[in-house]
């Protein structure tokens, strides 16, 4: 891909910046787009986990001021451009931001289709989310081929990531060459306050309190790694689960805790007491006394049983994943790291 313009969206968040970091480090010519400039600091101190020249690299990258949602900031973002790698979304499970969700994520992907069909873009690579793929019935791990079934009980994440996956399908059904991975829970470094990241966070106290619920857990490096992979590759109209590891919450907060040296998670919050951690943290939101940070949909998730199955990205690119315990000594190093440096 040296000699073809890559454009990248969302940039600025854990995947798009560290999928930065992969392109431009390969000497590939590279462009982003981000809604404000500033956010350049966040992917700087990315890029300085991997390299002491981060400067030099954050230069490399010709960065356009648009947003998904503007067509004529699209326009201009496009010219010239050979690959996409579309990252950008939001990623919430409270309905407080239903509309900024719903928007970015089907609105934008639905812009980015567009224009890759109208500019015959040669491939287009869209992030999408294990929210997006449905369940199985039996217990036995979800793989690419299980239907997304419309519920009263999906979240508006899910919702947001199916819809936006169905225009790509929609894309590929009209020419457009295209490839979509789905991620389970991404785990990195930095961006602290978010995401899996805030769960690293919390986690430096210790944590009293763990769930019995069970999902799947990837390294961001291995997700920018497989996206790369498989858009160089003549792969073209197919999903793949991209997932390291199927842990409980037990496990995933106790592998924390012992990278910090801390007191490992003691109590089982059953279904009962996660309810009521909902209904006060959802009044003294209310009051405006703190944020909300726990949701129904948080509440559900942290309850469910579901494994999901990499066989198949596996098999198609002889592919090996960062096992967990590496992926979350790597993040509690550089959370120390930043630690350190801002004292």
């Amino acid at each position: 891909m040296k000699n073809k313009k890559i454009l990248v969206t969302g940039g600025t968040g854990l995947v798009g910046s560290h999928l930065l970091y992969e392109l431009v480090s390969k000497e590939n010519s590279v462009r982003a787009i981000i809604r404000d400039k500033t956010n350049i600091e966040k992917v700087r101190k990315i890029f300085s986990y991997y390299s002491n020249n981060e400067n030099n690299l954050i230069d490399k990258i010709e960065w356009v001021e648009g947003d998904v949602l503007d067509l004529v900031s699209l326009e201009e973002a496009f010219e010239n451009i050979s690959i996409v790698y579309h990252c950008a979304a939001v990623v919430s499970f409270n309905n407080r931001n239903k509309s900024a969700l719903l928007k970015t994520n089907i609105d934008g992907t639905e812009n980015i289709v567009n224009l890759c069909l109208e500019k015959n873009i040669e491939k287009l690579c869209y992030v999408s989310s294990v929210a997006a793929i449905g369940s199985t019935e039996n217990g036995d791990q979800v793989t690419e081929k299980e239907m997304w079934i419309p519920a009263d009980d999906h979240s508006l994440y899910s919702i947001s990531k199916f819809k936006s996956e169905m225009e790509v399908w929609r894309g590929v059904q009209e020419g457009l060459n295209a490839v979509i991975v789905n991620p389970s829970i991404i785990l990195g470094p930095g961006f602290w306050e978010s995401g899996s990241g805030e769960i690293i966070k919390k986690g430096s106290k210790g944590m009293l309190f763990y769930t019995l619920g069970k999902t799947g857990f990837v390294d961001v490096r291995d997700v920018v790694t497989c996206m790369i992979k498989l858009t160089e590759s003549n792969i073209s109209g197919e999903r793949f689960i991209l997932n390291s590891e199927n842990l409980n919450y037990k496990e995933i907060f106790t592998e924390i805790s012992s990278a910090f040296g801390v007191k490992k998670p003691k109590y089982n919050a059953d279904k009962k007491l996660m309810t009521l951690a909902y209904y006060m943290d959802s009044l003294l939101s209310s009051f405006r006394i703190k944020k909300q940070e726990i949701t129904k949909s948080i509440v559900k998730s942290s309850l469910n049983i579901t494994e999901y199955s990499n066989k198949k990205i596996k098999e198609t690119l002889g592919f090996e994943f960062i096992p967990i315990n590496e992926t979350v000594r790597f993040a509690v190093e550089k959370f120390n790291q930043d630690l350190k440096a801002r004292k």
